[in-house]
């Protein structure tokens, strides 16, 4: 489905109970123009943990088999089922992603096909700089759909330039029927919360819909001595008329973690990785941090004519956070480290628009779905850093509580940091042949990249005015074989902006700037639809550059290039038993470097494999419980460029249960899981080289009830 009309017709689909009962069957249907309601995410997938299909930006909501990428959105019912708190627990299903910090950290940041995505890319409703800065909270979210690979070509350059792939983030609509769902949760240690999830619709065929979403939690986490509170309140408003949708969504979040956990850096010289300490311990066991987020985003669209429909979408977000907290040096292989204290304060105000038309129209024996459309990302960055902090020396295997250090009485204000501007303009046409058999994309996004960094010290201008731009291509091929087998085929590229060289004497071109990277991904592979059971698998090569000083001058001279497989499942494979997970083999290596014994090593924070294999299965011994289980792995992989530092692999095993049953009337849904369950300590990684410890076994309880 593109752009609200669908180009192959039948979309299967199957539904299933909030309360995460058996699937219920839906008839198979044929969409023709049909106009969705703005935003509205395609239908569950059978099994009903994900989507039948997902928005790949500047082409709309397409279903899976009609892609020429590699998708995956995980549903509400999903991010229910599973109690997620943000991003992080549900990417805990994709075994092409893995985390990069820790989860008791200031921010969670992902890795996606190897390459780091920090939060601050993640886009709402397909538009970039909405969301949460450091953490992206869920009780909001229809659904999350991560799309693998390079996607300036769909959705513009992410404002903080990662190319792995695309988080988006749907927000809930109000339903058909009106809901007021209620949730109380405890996790261990001792975190308590409660959830308010309301919908209704309101006026001649329920034109108009509010969904209101208030989540609060707070208490003792299960990391010595830390303590956390979070608060959220959401209101998401939308009109479907006969011409005419539009949609608001008022976003407001809050989070406070004392003691927070830092991730550790590698001293130089370090000859091994010690042996991973306990997973509970703070390090270095002081500190805070305290952010407030608040987005606004309103979309519209409006049927100029049965063919073609004009939309436009304005939203702006701030940031306003600080944190004390120390950053730990791993020194030796005896587990001692030095840390040092700093208070970070940070403000950021991003302001987000696009705008443009598509169109549905034939020529000759050919239907195109085509698009134009316009966007711009306007972030300004304000930064406070203060490092006059006592640091000191502990003991990864001891530990020890430190004293948070004060900030009375010390200046610390806000200074310019880094202001950018990213426009572009995009242009594309899917084209459907032999009868919907044979789909071709082909499209292209001008991109311009403006901007200012500043020395957060002082306030003054460092380096030139970026001023640069760069055109990406996008090209896309799937056949359907069989309506339910699709072979494709695509290529895209990605945008970072380019490095400014340093302004150094020793450096024959100081302050000269490098154009935007260009990140490029070959991919090809099939996808089967059978009857319930999805299966896709893929091979990619994505290739980044990269900038350093190469005898005295400062130029674009290496490259990391990442080869993978990619095989994944979903639905049911038999009444009552559900699967979702995978496997991603990725050979991860230096091709280019300015450092000629650099070039081969394999990348630093990419395992060879990852697996993730989560099963559900609904007990025919007692109907409403359904038992479930998780598996997830990580090879080993190196912290260092010299690959002289090797990271042990790991093994994570899950478990849960869920019972859904009627007490005076009203459906209400008992759900447990245990993260980590054998309390598996071990070293996660993220590509900088920075560890961070797994997070401790993790025992949520919840109980949702319909009122």
């Amino acid at each position: 489905m593109l752009g609200g009309a669908s180009l192959s017709g039948a979309v299967p689909a199957a539904a299933q109970s909030a309360a995460g009962g058996p699937a219920a069957a839906l008839p198979e249907v044929t969409v023709t123009q049909r106009r969705e309601a703005i935003d509205e995410a395609p239908p569950a997938y059978a099994g009903g943990q994900v989507g039948s299909g997902a928005r790949l930006g500047i082409l709309g909501n397409a279903s899976v088999l009609d892609t020429p990428f590699s998708v995956t959105s995980y549903t509400a019912q999903a991010i229910e089922n599973e109690q997620a708190r943000s991003v992080a627990d549900v990417i805990a299903m994709d075994p092409s992603v893995r985390m990069a910090s820790a989860r008791s950290n200031i921010n969670e940041d992902i890795t996606i096909r190897g390459f780091a995505v920090p939060s601050g890319d993640f886009a709402l409703n397909g538009m970039f700089g909405l969301t949460p800065y450091w953490r992206a909270p869920l009780e909001a979210v229809e659904r999350v759909e991560v799309l693998k690979g390079p996607s300036a070509a769909l959705f513009g350059m992410a404002p903080g330039g990662s190319v792995g792939g695309v988080v988006n983030l749907v927000s809930k609509r109000a339903g058909a029927q009106p809901l007021t769902r209620f949730t109380a949760g405890v996790m261990s240690d001792s975190v308590v919360g409660g959830h308010l999830d309301m919908g209704r619709r309101f006026g001649p065929d329920g034109a108009l819909g509010a969904r209101v979403n208030l989540m609060r939690r707070q208490g003792d986490t299960n990391i010595d001595h830390q303590s956390t509170r979070e608060s959220l309140a959401s209101l998401g408003l939308d009109l479907r008329q006969s011409a005419l949708r539009a949609s608001l969504d008022l976003l407001w979040q809050e989070q406070r973690i004392d003691n927070v956990v830092r991730q550790f850096q590698l001293a130089p010289g370090l000859a091994a990785i010690p042996r991973v300490p306990n997973n509970s311990i703070a390090y270095p066991g002081y500190g805070w941090t305290d952010g407030h987020d608040g987005s606004a985003l309103f979309k519209a669209e409006y049927d100029i004519s049965d063919t073609l429909t004009a939309y436009a979408g304005l939203g702006q977000r701030k940031l306003n956070w600080g944190s004390v907290a120390g950053n730990p040096v791993i020194l030796n292989t005896a587990g001692d480290y030095s840390y040092f204290g700093g208070w970070q304060r940070m403000g950021v105000d991003s302001k987000s628009a696009e705008a443009g038309v598509r169109a549905n129209f034939r020529t000759g024996g050919m239907a195109h779905n085509a698009a134009l459309a316009f966007t711009r990302l306007d972030q300004d960055q304000t930064l406070g850093f203060y490092t006059g902090f006592p640091g000191g020396v502990s003991n990864l295997y001891t530990g020890g509580q430190q004293p948070t250090p004060s900030i009375a009485g010390i200046d610390n204000p806000l200074r310019p940091y880094q202001d950018s501007k990213l426009t572009s303009v995009a242009l594309a046409d899917t084209v459907a042949l032999l009868e919907d058999r044979l789909l071709v994309t082909l499209g292209l996004r001008h991109q311009k990249v403006q901007g200012q960094s500043y020395n957060f010290m002082t306030g003054a201008a460092s380096g030139p005015y970026y001023d640069k731009s760069a055109t990406t291509p996008l090209a896309g091929v799937v056949f359907k074989l069989r309506p339910n087998l699709s072979l494709y085929a695509s290529y895209v590229e990605g945008l970072s902006r380019g490095e400014t060289a340093p302004m150094s004497a020793a450096i024959a071109n100081p302050g000269e700037v490098m154009p935007p990277y260009r990140s490029k991904q070959k991919e090809i592979g099939a996808k089967f639809d059978l009857g319930g059971f999805l299966a896709t698998v893929g091979l990619f090569e994505l290739t980044k550059p990269s900038a350093a000083v190469s005898g005295n001058v400062f130029g674009v001279n290496g490259e990391q290039r990442n080869r993978g497989l990619e095989a994944s499942v979903a639905g049911e494979v038999a009444r009552g038993l559900r699967l979702l997970g995978g496997a991603s083999f990725i050979d991860a290596e230096l091709s280019k470097s300015a450092t000629a014994a650099l070039v081969g090593k394999r990348a630093i924070g990419v395992p060879r494999s990852q697996l993730n294999l989560g099963a559900e299965w609904d007990a025919g011994f007692a109907p409403g419980l359904t038992l479930t289980g998780r598996m997830v792995h990580t090879a080993k992989t190196y912290a260092d460029a010299a690959n002289t530092l090797q990271v042990a692999g790991w093994t994570r095993w899950d478990a849960g249960a869920r019972y859904a049953t009627r007490i005076g009337g009203k459906p209400v849904t008992f759900r447990l899981n245990v993260e980590n369950l054998f309390d598996k300590n071990y070293y996660g990684i993220a590509t900088a080289g920075y560890l961070f410890l797994g997070s401790p076994r993790t025992v949520s309880l919840s109980a949702s009830v319909d009122l």
